[in-house]
């Protein structure tokens, strides 16, 4: 792994309150190039949670089953696999356990045996996924996957509990990742279970895209180096406060702030965004203001590492603090992470069906995207793409809202709400080579 933190300004004035911003910036290591050898990485296990509530009757099962028998199909024999479905109670019909030992005849088989059901107790499913995951999860941890594409009408059912229970397993290295098929899927609930669960939310519009997110879990998975990431930020005494930016479990020790990272596939970057609030220093020249260490596990050794960077700034006259100008790379990644905030704000307001605030909340940050930023940023260009169409889209509705007086919800209001929530999931967590997750597409690109 590297680690290189940069600083949005590295000087600030003498005796002057300030807040500084530190970019962390994270890369994982390629894959080994030798792969002929199954035993070169440590076996994996997949469990899914599969939604067969009647909603998930026709093509939408289908293809479901055609992604898993495809999912199996990539595993390697040593690899673990399991199945969990649920309606209104869940039910076991591949008990985890390595490939080659079930079978993958029996394993095509099995899959081909899922139903549609009834009512859609989604927390059932995913609690005994997770005790499957458990059960056998091996030194590389587990992952969970989960499909759905309705909302949860019964069980437990808010999205900041299951976070938090997400999370708690995350710990133990058990990732969550989940796909929503469809635009009736509980959008919140799926977005908070990968957020704390440190894995991927997708959006897969039909059974297609759904397909393709499948796909491109399995790659993911086969493609991890790294696994148990950890930030700890430990700030010296000269700073008041201390917070992140993006949107990934934090926790408090004796020994500071540790920030979750869990997995990185192959070659992954990242950037991860720090505030440090500084009072006013008395003393000229350098001070250090917080220490960093990246802990992680590295595959296929299953050796822990650990990185340590100190985070340092110049304190200076305050004439020549006076010049300073901020680093360029440093201000647009606060900027994109900016912009979630303001997505987030226009799908709370889509929501409540106020659609000018969203088009507002939109318009407001994207005039904030200049030419030469986005021509040094492809992710803050890929994104100004991504709220222009979205604006579009905004705008078309609220004409056909305002032709109908009958009617108080726009046609696409349903998939834009969804389109916000997972693009929001995955760019506020600092990934950026990372293909998984947001709204899948046919064509394989994000929205």
């Amino acid at each position: 792994m590297h680690l290189n933190a940069h600083l949005d300004f590295d000087l600030i004035a003498l005796e002057t309150d300030d807040t500084v911003t530190v970019m962390l910036e994270l890369e994982a290591p390629q894959a080994p190039h030798d792969t002929s050898d199954a035993a070169a990485r440590p076996a994996h296990t997949t469990v899914v949670v599969l939604d067969r509530s009647g909603s998930m009757g026709g093509e939408r099962l289908d293809s479901a089953r055609r992604a898993l028998v495809d999912l199996v199909a990539r595993l390697d024999d040593q690899d673990q696999f399991g199945l969990v479905t649920f309606d209104s109670q869940a039910q076991v019909v591949v008990p985890a356990g390595p490939v080659a030992a079930i079978g993958r005849e029996q394993l095509r088989q099995l899959i081909a045996t899922v139903v549609p059901g009834g009512s859609t107790d989604l927390s059932a499913g995913y609690l005994r996924g997770l005790q499957e995951a458990r059960r056998v999860a091996g030194p590389t941890g587990a992952t969970l996957l989960l499909l759905s594409d309705g909302h949860a009408n019964s069980g437990e059912n808010d999205p900041v509990r299951l976070r938090g229970v997400a999370q708690n397993h995350a710990d133990r290295q058990i990732t969550t990742s989940t796909i929503g098929i469809g635009v009736g899927y509980d959008a919140a609930i799926l977005a908070e279970l990968a957020a704390g669960g440190l894995g991927n939310h997708s959006f897969a519009q039909g059974p297609d895209e759904a397909i393709a997110a499948v796909a491109g879990e399995v790659e993911g998975l086969l493609s991890k180096v790294v696994q148990a990431a950890t930030l700890m930020v430990d700030p010296t005494a000269d700073v008041v406060t201390m917070s992140l930016l993006n949107d990934l479990p934090i926790s408090i020790t004796a020994d500071g702030v540790m920030v979750e990272l869990g997995d990185f596939y192959a070659g992954e970057s990242r950037r991860i965004l720090l505030a440090f609030q500084v009072p006013a220093l008395t003393s000229l020249g350098l001070a250090q203001i917080a220490s960093i260490a990246l802990t992680y596990v590295e595959l296929p050794a299953l050796e822990e590492h650990t990185i340590k960077v100190p985070v340092s700034i110049n304190v200076v006259p305050g004439d020549v603090a006076a010049g300073r100008v901020p680093e360029p790379e440093v201000t647009r990644e606060k900027l994109l992470i900016e912009a979630q905030e303001s997505k987030r704000a226009a799908e709370q307001a889509l929501r409540h069906g106020d659609y000018e605030e969203a088009q507002q909340q939109l318009q407001r940050v994207r005039s904030r995207f200049h030419d030469d930023d986005m021509a040094a940023s492809a992710s803050l260009a890929e994104e100004a793409r991504w709220i222009d169409k979205t604006l579009k889209m905004l705008q078309r509705d609220s004409v056909q809202l305002g032709s109908d007086p009958r009617s108080t919800v726009g046609p696409d209001e349903d998939y834009l709400v969804r389109r916000m929530r997972s693009s929001v999931t995955r760019t506020s967590r600092g990934y950026r080579s990372r293909t998984q997750g947001g709204e899948v597409r046919r064509d394989g690109t994000d929205g």
